[in-house]
């Protein structure tokens, strides 16, 4: 039996979960969630009242949360890759740096998106001043950090590096990374050229118009 994936293809959230599934070679069916009214968008509200994506369901049992969705394919669909180390040391390393790049590069990201797409009297340009200090914070950090690494947690392309792509990808066109952090665009250019990840990337590129404060030519 496939797993059925809800989401959409040009969500960060989604994109980390896709690369994991990609790093696995794993096959799913896609029930791609717009909120414009659908069989699919039903389906969805159905088994996750919240309406966050990505869902997954497995053999009839719903899975739910980015990070979870990830551990759940690890343990049960790896082959000759882990995107969770065995090691138990390791392993909290890429959790860790998997709930920064949610917490601290995607969060304040998506705070700058969400605010553009309100209506004028409603924006909290308190909220985005702050959501924008925490990512240069965040840069400074990650900067420092990714100084001696080639992925998150050192050598092998983990769990972190899946929340990372979608994160930095979507972080650079919301508050572009200076080119000071010389070691964050290394990064986040190996991430776009890992097949799991530039898979997705090609996936979501005729979605790019959704984007509000418009996509780079770059990418």
């Amino acid at each position: 039996m496939s797993i059925t994936f809800y989401g959409h293809p040009f969500s960060a959230y989604c994109k980390k979960v896709l690369i994991a599934f990609y790093e696995h070679d794993l096959a799913y069916e896609l029930r791609q969630i717009d909120f414009e009214g659908s069989s699919a968008l039903d389906e969805f509200s159905e088994i996750w009242p919240i309406k966050r994506m990505p869902v997954i369901v497995d053999q009839g049992r719903p899975v739910i949360e980015s990070s979870i969705i990830i551990e759940h394919i690890d343990q049960h669909y790896h082959r000759d890759v882990r995107l969770v180390p065995q090691d138990s040391q390791s392993a909290l390393e890429s959790r860790f740096m998997d709930r920064f790049f949610d917490n601290y590069i995607s969060t304040p990201q998506m705070t700058v998106v969400f605010d553009v797409l309100r209506d004028q009297q409603d924006r909290d340009a308190y909220g985005v001043a702050k959501a924008k200090e925490l990512l240069e914070t965040s840069y400074e950090w990650l900067d420092t950090k990714m100084a001696d690494r080639t992925w998150a947690i050192g050598d092998d392309f983990s769990m972190a590096d899946c929340a990372a792509g979608p994160a930095l990808f979507y972080a650079h066109w919301t508050h572009p990374i200076d080119p000071k952090f010389g070691h964050i665009h290394a990064y986040r250019n190996r991430l776009m050229v890992r097949p799991s990840f530039a898979r997705c990337i090609e996936e979501a590129r005729p979605y790019r118009h959704l984007f509000p404060l418009g996509a780079p030519q770059a990418d």
